[in-house]
């Protein structure tokens, strides 16, 4: 199991970064668009990639090319673990705690690959969270957007609890101009945050009430790995964020939570589930989808330019 490292190194001057989680290149092309699209919109700060060794060269070499930095991280898994045969991707999903290690940081904030940046939120590097001092005992121990438990594609092996009248997000239809700035109560709901994006003070004893549980038989019942053990741990001490700064795709569904989505708003869009915009051939089949498209292409120009095509 991964420990904190006694004497870290930070691989970039500046002590607040956005961080990454790479295990493969399924997700690269995700990942070297998000770097650009927080280029794009002005951030003041690095996106470190979170490689794993199974992370192959040919990754790498995307990475030095385009000036990525990247920092390697012990692969994390719990000591008993729920088979997510149905999710393969949640066996990944273990790592993205890392973050809360990261020591060497001041803060981090951790991105999922399949994210793109509309707006510049680097807000997010100076919102208040509890200092390390508090040893995670306190009611902001760490900040996130929360899950939606709605369940909108129907599938069978997610618990029989996530329906839209338990959603924090359903609390929020009649308050759709709330809804913009503020996140329902991290109790709200199941009070799940979605994993996707952490705003994260790292700290020893943090990482180290978060390992204890890894221990425990009790990871056995976590249906979603990380984000299943965070709202466990610290059920009621994060703070819940608006959806903006993860707005999961789904959510602008009709339906779903159309009522409180904004398209001018949202900060952050994240391409949960399948398909990825970069896995579609054509025409993409979701508005939202074009967003990323278009984004993508002028990354590929820029590098075009600049002599680098790799097929990345």
């Amino acid at each position: 199991m991964a420990s904190v490292n006694d004497t870290p190194k930070r691989v970039v001057e500046s002590r607040k970064v956005w961080t990454t989680l790479i295990t493969n290149t399924a997700y690269l092309t995700g990942l070297l668009t998000l770097d650009y699209s927080l280029k794009k919109h002005k951030t003041k700060y690095p996106l470190v990639a979170l490689y794993t060794d199974t992370f192959p060269e040919e990754g790498h070499k995307a990475l030095d090319l385009r000036g990525i930095p990247k920092q390697h991280i012990t692969y994390l898994l719990p000591e008993v673990h729920k088979d997510y045969t149905n999710d393969p991707r949640f066996y990944d999903c273990w790592s993205k705690l890392t973050p809360f290690s990261l020591i060497e940081y001041d803060r981090v904030v951790q991105l999922d690959s399949d994210m793109l940046l509309l707006q510049n939120m680097d807000e997010l590097m100076e919102m208040e969270l509890d200092p390390p001092s508090m040893e995670g005992k306190g009611d902001k121990v760490f900040a996130a957007s929360h899950a939606c438990v709605c369940n909108p594609l129907k599938k069978p092996h997610y618990p029989k609890n996530w329906v839209p009248e338990n959603c924090a997000f359903t609390s929020q239809h009649s308050t759709p101009d709330i809804a913009q700035t503020e996140g329902a109560s991290s109790t709200s709901g199941l009070g799940i945050p979605n994993g996707g994006l952490q705003v994260v003070n790292p700290s020893t004893a943090v990482y180290s009430l978060i390992s204890a549980q890894l221990s425990k038989p009790e990871t056995m019942d976590y249906d979603f790995a990380d984000q299943s053990l965070l709202s466990d741990v610290f059920y009621g001490r994060w703070v819940a964020l608006p959806y903006i700064y993860n707005a999961l795709k789904t959510l602008r569904q009709e339906g779903v939570h159309h009522q409180i989505w904004k398209d001018d708003q949202v900060k952050n869009i994240h391409y949960i589930l399948s398909p990825k915009p970069w896995d579609e051939k054509g025409e993409p089949t979701q508005e939202s989808h074009k967003w990323w498209w278009t984004v993508n292409g002028e990354r590929l120009e820029k590098e075009k330019a600049e002599s680098l095509s790799d097929g990345f």
